[in-house]
């Protein structure tokens, strides 16, 4: 069953209408931020940097919050966060999954945190 889930998830994900989606990309990329600062030791986020790529992505304001509270409603199963409108929450799903497989991909948590330094390098850094 899980597979068929992860399955179902990278078929929507590859869809050209998803793929050309800058906040489904976006979503993503926040989660795999916020993963990073929990999974990897000795790394923070830069919420602020976040905000401002929504920006730069012609976002509408308030993005990386709804994005934020979204992605703490589905991890922490409701007791942290809000519930966002449906579609925003199937993107945190389907980032989920995806960041998912990429960190088994990665053979391991330390292989797949130094990968996350250099593709969200201005998003994590290292905690002073």
């Amino acid at each position: 069953m899980r597979y068929a889930l992860l399955i179902g998830g990278l078929i929507v994900a590859a869809t050209p209408a998803h793929a050309a989606d800058p906040r489904a990309a976006y979503v993503t990329m926040v989660l795999q931020a916020f993963a990073a600062k929990v999974e990897c030791p000795g790394t923070d986020l830069v919420y602020q940097d976040l905000v401002q790529r929504a920006q730069d992505m012609h976002l509408p304001d308030g993005t990386t919050e709804q994005v934020r509270k979204a992605i703490a409603y589905m991890h922490t199963g409701g007791k942290m966060g809000e519930k966002q409108p449906d579609d925003l929450m199937t993107e945190v799903a389907i980032a989920t999954q995806s960041t998912d497989l990429d960190q088994r991909r990665a053979g391991s948590m330390t292989t797949w945190c130094q990968n996350q330094k250099s593709r969200l390098a201005g998003y994590i850094r290292t905690k002073e």
